[in-house]
């Protein structure tokens, strides 16, 4: 059995809601300054295609993409 993937919903032009806006992802560069909303204040040592590793304090966390929880100084 092969696991579902998410369907993305299409908007018709003729509804009369708005279509939802793609979600933007925030682009961090290494050393930047971040706030987390479980682990506080934090720097970013490394950066990868669809994650990047934060110190915070005196532990190392690696935070995967989208960053939902993390916002840039």
């Amino acid at each position: 059995m092969k696991p579902r993937t998410a369907a993305q919903q299409r908007h018709l032009a003729s509804s009369p809601f708005q279509a939802k806006p793609e979600p933007t992802i925030e682009q961090f560069a290494v050393g930047d300054r971040v706030t987390h909303d479980k682990y506080g204040l934090g720097r970013i040592l490394d950066k990868e295609e669809e994650a990047v590793t934060v110190a915070f304090g005196d532990q190392q966390i690696r935070i995967t993409s989208p960053f939902h929880k993390m916002t840039k100084l």
